[in-house]
This record gives C-alpha cells, structure tokens and sequence, in this order.
C-alpha cells in the first residue's frame, strides 16, 4: 500500500516541480493583466491568483 502510494505521488518529482514553476511564473503577468482590465489594484489579482493555486493543490486540479 504505501509502496504504491509513494511510486504513484513520487515518481516524478523533478517534472512536477518543473511543471509548477512554469505555471507559476506564466501566471504572473496573466494575473496582472487581468486585474488592470478588470480595474483593481493588481496585488489583488495576484493574491487571488495564489489563494487560488493553493487551494487547487490542496483539492486536486
């Protein structure tokens, strides 16, 4: 069982943590760009955009 755990979730950590910081900072200026169009201040984009990246970690995608 935890065997199959950890070769399910571990495999492959070097992709998924490339994966993620490609994500990551192509979020950026999308966040950022979104907020200016929408109006408000573009920290408020951003925090939004982590709040919600976390909790889609936490959740799953």
């Amino acid at each position: 069982m935890l065997r199959s755990i950890q070769q399910e979730w571990f495999s492959n950590v070097r992709g998924d943590l490339l994966a993620g910081s490609v994500v990551a900072l192509a979020l950026i200026p999308e966040a950022i760009a979104f907020s200016i169009i929408a109006g408000v201040d573009p920290k408020v984009g951003l925090y939004a955009s982590f709040c919600i990246a976390v909790v889609i970690a936490f959740v799953g995608g």
